[in-house]
């Protein structure tokens, strides 16, 4: 199914954001059907953040993702990496890179690190419908979604927020992203603006938001974002090198053991298929 099919159905489908090809391959093996390249989660991993990526960086995990899972991935391109006219250049490289979509939203470039703790530096209005338009006149592929997102709720107000995206869906946008802060404000956007409409959920469990999935889908919602498995990686990995510096148990390996969790690592990525290949070739 084409993320543009997804898309067209009355359902909501949660986008986990994944950071490597094991962490795609485990995403799909529970379950979901399309995933989410978030660039702060690859800034984190790589400890420069969001606002020092590249979009060569970007592309590159994009395609190593792709290989290893096959599901269709959304690319997080923060501001677009530029003005309208560089938005031919990302556009091109985001579809040649096999994403099934693009987020661009309407920030300062270059991206501050303030981003991080809540504060945004927007740019006009005029200035994001422009790069909008251009993104879709650099569109080859029409399965390719542009989606417009705009961070207005909580940097300016609701109804700012409102305005930036029903002039960017004018401008050509398949899918808007806002984030509401309340079902309230769910609910104001959707009576507002034609969907559909994606947006991270603040927490693990998308249910927990107020509104529940099935009332979210009517409203036009059909993607749910989760970022937090960068949280359990961080503090698995905590808790692991500590363990291993104080010589003590390792919390995150309770209730299993090296063995077992090695039996299915190799599971994972598919490593007894890649040993039938060498046996059946060059180890006869």
């Amino acid at each position: 199914m084409t993320f543009r099919e997804m898309l067209a159905q009355d359902k909501i489908r949660l986008a986990p954001a994944v950071f490597n090809p094991l962490a795609a391959k485990i995403a799909r093996a529970a379950g979901f059907e399309v995933l989410y390249l978030s660039a702060g989660v690859l800034g984190y991993m790589k400890c420069n953040l969001e606002a020092n990526m590249g979009l060569a960086e970007l592309v590159q995990a994009g395609i190593e993702i792709r290989a290893a899972s096959g599901l269709p991935l959304i690319l997080d391109g923060a501001c677009g990496f530029g003005d309208p006219m560089h938005m031919h250049h990302t556009i091109a490289l985001s579809e040649t890179a096999g994403f099934c979509a693009i987020e661009i939203e309407d920030q300062l470039l270059p991206k501050r690190a303030h981003h991080h703790v809540g504060i945004e530096h927007m740019v006009p209005r005029e200035l994001m419908v422009a790069k909008v338009k251009e993104a879709v006149a650099a569109r080859r592929d029409p399965e390719f979604v542009i989606i417009a997102r705009t961070n207005g709720v909580r940097s300016s107000s609701l109804d700012d927020a409102l305005g930036r995206a029903e002039a960017y869906r004018k401008a050509g946008a398949d899918m808007l992203y806002i984030s509401p802060r309340t079902p309230e404000e769910a609910r104001t956007v959707a009576g507002r603006l034609p969907p559909p409409f994606m947006f991270s959920v603040p927490g693990e469990d998308a249910g927990k938001f107020g509104i529940p999935l099935p009332e979210l889908a009517a409203l036009g919602y059909r993607i749910l974002t989760v970022t937090t498995p960068i949280y359990a990686f961080h503090r698995a990995m905590q808790q692991t090198y500590g363990a291993i510096a104080n010589g003590t148990a390792n919390p995150a390996m309770a209730g299993t053991t090296r063995k077992a969790e090695q039996a299915a690592l190799h599971e994972t990525v598919g490593l007894d298929a890649l040993l039938a290949i060498e046996k059946a070739t060059v180890e006869q």
